[in-house]
């Protein structure tokens, strides 16, 4: 696997962000494409400025590609208070011996033969990776005792989001399942994720940010997201001969799960997207990015950004907003849940149940007791 490593440096006075990898002349051309990526003479390697808006679009560009992201040196070493831990200093994790990075290396074959997305097989890998060092430092055979301390020291104390824990989680169980270690014997306690509710847009609001993208290529692309409640990724990897304007549906393949489903082809969405390709002629997907790669889902984030902004929306929203406005339109006007769960592609209708609890509809409906006094 490609490895890409990102490092901070100091160019004319600036902070970078310095792209290391082993000379790879396709890995060379996507790099030197990217938008905001310079060639640097005196340091030898492409490099943007370092921002945290450029640090989260160059890793999400890398990992487009699949390819494995080694972020460590950005990441800030946060300091220790003395009242939070007195005692306890920081354990710095060692470099793996080769036989357990060659053991590593074999668990992320495995994972491969397991047919796994390579998202989930890069996430494993790291977190197992850090498990291994943890403990290689403790100098501690594999036992439920020392994955306990691991959560503690590196998850806890470390302030990592619960999302991170059960990822870490997620990723220690599958090793121990590759080293055929009894599962049963490992009590690892996962923390409750706290329920937030989806934020929604109401049907005028999704109007006004679509009518402040002048673009045509923008606006079709946040159309497509909104109309068939598409998630980012998968927008971006439809194909022209995925739209079935006939059946007036558009078949996403391999989404979330790998699974296939079917969602709606808007009339009016359909009447955009002809002009769309009247203008921009893509061949292959239909968002093309630069030199016929897909486009980049943090170009899209951009520019609902600026749409809202330029409506007067204050909302905290991202692409994933138009998808649960989607869905909470749908059953507010009358959709039967099974089908929103359906066009959503969600294996359980807990999932999607939680739209039920943002319905306009539904909130209307309920007779305030106030009104009674």
């Amino acid at each position: 696997m490609v490895t890409i490593t990102l490092v901070p440096l100091i160019h004319k006075n600036n902070p970078i962000i310095a792209i290391k990898f082993k000379f790879d002349v396709a890995v060379k051309n996507y790099i030197k494409s990217l938008e905001g990526v310079s060639w640097s003479k005196t340091h030898q390697t492409f490099y943007m400025e370092h921002t945290f808006l450029n640090k989260k679009k160059l890793f999400y560009e890398l990992r487009l590609k699949n390819w494995y992201v080694d972020y460590s040196a950005l990441v800030p070493q946060k300091k220790q208070t003395p009242e939070v831990e007195p005692t306890m200093p920081a354990i710095k994790l060692p470099v793996l011996h080769d036989e357990a990075q060659n053991n590593l290396q074999k668990y992320k074959r495995w994972m491969q033969q397991k047919q796994l997305s390579q998202n989930t097989i890069n996430t494993y890998t790291e977190v197992t990776s850090f498990f291994l060092r943890y403990a290689q430092a403790k100098q501690q055979t594999l036992t439920s005792r020392l994955v306990e301390q691991f959560n503690y020291d590196f998850i806890v104390r470390s302030n990592k989001s619960i999302s991170y824990q059960n990822q870490c989680i997620n990723g220690i169980k599958k090793y121990l399942e590759y080293m055929n270690a009894p599962l049963e014997s490992f009590f690892i306690e996962r923390p409750n994720k706290p329920k937030k509710l989806p934020q929604v847009l109401s049907t005028s609001e999704v109007k006004d940010i679509l009518n402040h993208i002048v673009n045509l290529k923008h606006k079709t692309l946040l159309s497509l997201i909104y109309s068939a409640g598409l998630r980012i990724g998968e927008a971006l990897q439809i194909r022209l001969s995925d739209i079935d304007s006939k059946r007036m549906v558009i078949h996403i393949k391999c989404a979330k799960g790998k699974k296939d489903r079917y969602t709606l082809l808007s009339a009016h969405f359909l009447e955009l997207l002809r002009l769309y390709y009247k203008t921009y002629k893509p061949k292959d997907y239909l968002f093309e990015g630069q030199d016929g790669n897909l486009y980049s889902a943090s170009s899209a984030q951009q520019i609902l950004k600026k749409a809202a902004r330029k409506a007067k929306i204050n909302k905290q929203i991202t692409l994933h907003t138009l998808r649960h406005s989607f869905a909470t339109h749908l059953l507010e006007s009358g959709t039967d849940i099974r089908y929103i769960q359906t066009l959503l592609g969600h294996s359980s209708p807990k999932t999607t149940m939680i739209y039920t609890h943002v319905s306009e509809t539904s909130i209307r409906n309920i007779k305030n007791p106030f009104d009674n006094l």
